[in-house]
């Protein structure tokens, strides 16, 4: 049948009509190549010529049509699968306009432009979610499952093989599938991720608190913020994919680019909102929210380019990592001119990673934050030891949840991290500097606590991209995050972040001796901490590094963030505060300001009988007569003393095991005889 050059643009004209967005994208996103080089594949080079023709295009329509069969012209089934779709037919459009490439190329491309894509549609989708049910989107949500097939369907047209996915860089045993699998939970997190901090955590904490024009300044921002995800993939995308291709990209010129954007999103939504508006409502201010979604961007061009040279991202394997042989600890220091990070004192701050040894899940993590008090003015902190202001000589906690032993702990095969604690801030500090007559002490503990946090994730980024087929997923990471005394507090505050900006959804929390009260005074938790969150000499600079949906002054009190927090658990069964502590602990009592042992035992009773059925938070608590302060690391209670028939070891382990049974383990004991004037608990416990 003779064929007219109309009736092939007709045709042609109907087949693009009828692609979907995303496929369309591909060729304004493809990049002319002018010369067929050696080892270059075209779709569509029926004759193997090196060249797409007109003709060759029109066969490939009449197979897409039914009207001839896929072995007129296999060079269309770039994925063998029998069939010729519309992707296909626009790889072999590419060819006709702009030259051939090779399969990684055309892969690179696809990989990038689908999941700019995808994030797009799921931001919009996240948006309609929050605006409709004031929550976010549900996992089954269909606009949301419409872009991952979208996705799916583009990437294994475009990669036809392993060995064109692994020749991107993706890893040495990544698959097209696993590829599609890795992009797939990007596309679920990072729009997640923006979302949460958009609205106030994914119960939509900030929506339903707000007015009209908050809500109207939460959807902007929001609007805002998936707008500089897209376009920033978008630039970094570009500039690789030229370079790539031989042409040229000025890395400092894109930066800079970049940065712009991130400036332009912090005007936009102070434009919207109003100086100083979204902060009271999630926490944020306008340049710390851009700055988020700019490091989004960052992660987002890392996932979808693995080689993403000339640039020089902080996210994902990068050459910059030191080296963690798997079941050895290694020391990791911070560099403060990179990270941001830094101690008490001024010095790096260093904290401590021991992977999963070999053969074994590095994606299961236990988190330990160590303990060491706090210190908030002239006075107390002049007299802090030296050494809890500085962390290069901290050694790793080897006991209880953090022992390699495996008689000791089911964790012991676990990837390690240990954060020492060197700012006297409760890991809360946000980067301010007191500047008291006797002694300067750097705030900078929830810094010191993300920036470790997101170096893990690199380092087990690049242990997964090295050594399975779809190589690191925010939610294939199993995560048990939690620290002692100080460190219990900085479990509290920090665990959020895990939650909602690293997207880890299989974390669970155990805030050792931290159970934060209040005693009723102005000394006292409730009254420091709208103290450290005010415009004050003391001040730890804090509120940035808030959750989003607990705003009050009040919201360092451990009842109060509970409540606040206890909305936002259980998406997933792991997600739960896991509350450990003495029953008598007389450093709680002095850290929290209690005039005695017997008002804080019975304050604590209260508290617990107050938040016992809070969803996600149970509690592990043995009527221990003597005092302890910190009860996990010791191995002894570990993994020996009961609490109704439930050893502490067993019962953080069915965290993850069995999260659905995990219930509180609560004794009376003999306090009320032992220490005059306690009462009894007033709900049911454990005799």
């Amino acid at each position: 049948m003779m064929r007219s050059s109309g009736l092939w643009r007709t045709l042609i004209v109907g087949v693009l009509t009828s692609a979907p967005l995303y496929l369309v994208t591909l060729i304004s996103a493809s990049t002319a190549v002018a010369t067929l080089q050696a080892g270059l594949t075209c779709i569509g080079d029926c004759n193997r010529d090196g060249m797409v023709s007109v003709d060759e295009l029109m066969i490939g329509v009449d197979i897409t049509l039914g009207i001839a069969n896929v072995d007129a012209c296999a060079a269309f089934d770039r994925d063998g699968d029998g069939s010729v779709i519309v992707s296909d037919l626009l790889g072999a459009i590419n060819g006709n306009l702009g030259g051939c490439v090779s399969d990684a190329a055309f892969c690179e491309k696809t990989a990038a432009s689908s999941l700019n894509t995808c994030v797009e549609q799921v931001n919009a989708a996240e948006a309609d979610c929050y605006m409709s049910s004031g929550k976010a989107c549900a996992p089954d949500d269909s606009a949301t499952s419409a872009a991952l097939a979208a996705l799916e369907s583009a990437v294994l047209a475009a990669c036809p093989d392993a060995a064109s996915v692994q020749a991107v860089g993706y890893g040495p045993s990544f698959t097209r599938e696993g590829l599609v699998s890795k992009l797939q939970g990007t596309c679920r997190a990072d729009p997640a991720s923006l979302a949460s901090r958009s609205f106030g955590g994914p119960q939509g904490a900030a929506l339903a608190a707000g007015t009209a024009g908050a809500v109207a300044c939460l959807t902007q921002a929001h609007t805002a913020g998936a707008g500089l995800l897209h376009d920033g993939l978008a630039l970094y995308s570009q500039c690789v994919i030229d370079r790539h291709s031989g042409n040229s990209c000025d890395a400092s010129a894109i930066d800079a680019q970049a940065a712009a954007l991130r400036d332009q999103l912090a005007a936009d939504v102070t434009a919207a909102c109003g100086p100083g508006r979204l902060q009271t409502l999630i926490a944020v201010d306008e340049a710390t929210y851009a700055a988020r979604a700019a490091t989004q961007v960052r992660c987002l061009t890392a996932t979808a380019l693995p080689d993403h040279s000339p640039l020089s991202l902080d996210c994902g394997p990068r050459d910059a990592l030191a080296n963690t042989p798997r079941g050895e600890y290694v020391q990791v220091v911070l560099d403060e001119a990179t990270y941001g990070t830094r101690c008490g004192d001024g010095s790096p701050f260093a904290f401590w990673v021991r992977l999963a040894p070999e053969g074994l899940p590095v994606e299961n993590v236990v988190v330990g934050m160590q303990g060491g008090g706090v210190c908030i003015f002239n006075d107390d902190c002049k007299n802090v030891s030296a050494g809890l202001f500085e962390a290069m000589q901290d050694q790793p906690e080897t006991g209880g949840p953090l022992s390699n032993d495996r008689a000791i702990s089911p964790f012991a095969d676990w990837t390690k991290v240990y954060l020492p604690y060197c700012n006297q801030d409760v890991f809360i500090g946000g980067g301010t500097v007191n500047h008291f007559p006797d002694v300067t002490v750097n705030r900078f503990g929830a810094i010191n606590v993300r920036a470790a946090m997101r170096y893990v994730r690199d380092v087990i980024w690049r242990e997964l991209d090295r050594t399975t087929e779809d190589g690191y997923r925010p939610d294939r990471m199993r995560v048990l995050f939690g620290g002692f005394s100080a460190g219990g507090f900085g479990t509290l505050y920090n665990y959020h972040y895990l939650l909602d900006d690293l997207q880890w959804a299989h974390t669970a929390a155990y805030p050792d001796a931290a159970l934060a009260l209040d005693n009723g005074q102005p000394l006292g938790v409730a009254g420091l901490g709208a103290l450290l969150l005010a415009d004050s000499p003391v001040s730890w600079g804090s509120r940035n590094y808030a959750a989003p949906y607990c705003l009050a002054t009040n919201c360092g009190v451990g009842p109060v963030f509970l409540r606040a927090t206890a909305p936002r658990l259980r998406a997933v069964p792991e997600q739960q505060f896991l509350i450990l502590s003495n029953q008598v602990d007389t450093t709680q009592v002095a850290t929290t300001f209690f005039p005695s042992t017997v008002t804080w035992i019975n304050a604590m009773r209260a508290a617990y009988c107050a938040t016992r059925e809070l969803n996600g938070v149970q509690y592990f608590m043995p009527a221990i007569s003597q005092s302890i302060h910190v009860i996990s690391p010791r191995n002894q209670l570990y993994t020996a003393r009961p609490v109704d028939g439930v050893i502490m070891r067993d019962w953080l382990a069915s965290a993850f095991s069995n999260p659905d049974t995990v219930t509180d383990r609560v004794e009376e004991g003999t306090l009320v005889q032992d220490y005059p004037g306690v009462m009894p608990f007033d709900c049911p416990v454990a005799p």
